[in-house]
Order: structure tokens, then sequence, then C-alpha cells
């Protein structure tokens, strides 16, 4: 499925994990990973985390990606 390159690439984002999600702009895609920048860990009852950096997420542990409106 190539339709999320058009319209998630550079936009913000959820991508939400099985037992975690990640926000922030969804830089690029390389192979089976995606690369996250700007990025907050989200967990259920706690507060979002800051990351540092990039954040590399395999693609096959992702459940869903949501984007976010006016993320642009």
């Amino acid at each position: 499925m190539f339709w999320w390159r058009r319209t998630a690439l550079r936009r913000r984002v959820v991508v939400n994990l099985a037992d975690k999600a990640f926000a922030g702009v969804l830089w690029a895609k390389r192979g089976p990973l995606l690369v996250l920048r700007d990025a907050e860990l989200l967990q259920a009852g706690m507060p979002a985390v800051t990351m540092d950096g990039e954040v590399v997420i395999e693609r096959a542990r992702v459940e869903f990606i949501q984007v976010v409106a006016g993320g642009g």
C-alpha cells in the first residue's frame, strides 16, 4: 500500500503499536523502517515523554498510523 507515502510523509502522525504509540513527524520510510522526528512516546496512564533524535520503528510492528489533522 503506497497511499500513506503521499498523505502522511512529512506530516504529524501517531504511529500505534500493540503496547504504545509514538507521535511525531513521519520523516522517512527506509525499507522496513519508519523514521519519526520531533517524537513523543505515548503510553496509557502516563505523561508523554519527549524523545531525543530520531525514532526508528519497524513497520511490521505498526498496528495503524493516524495522520493528525492540521499536522502539516
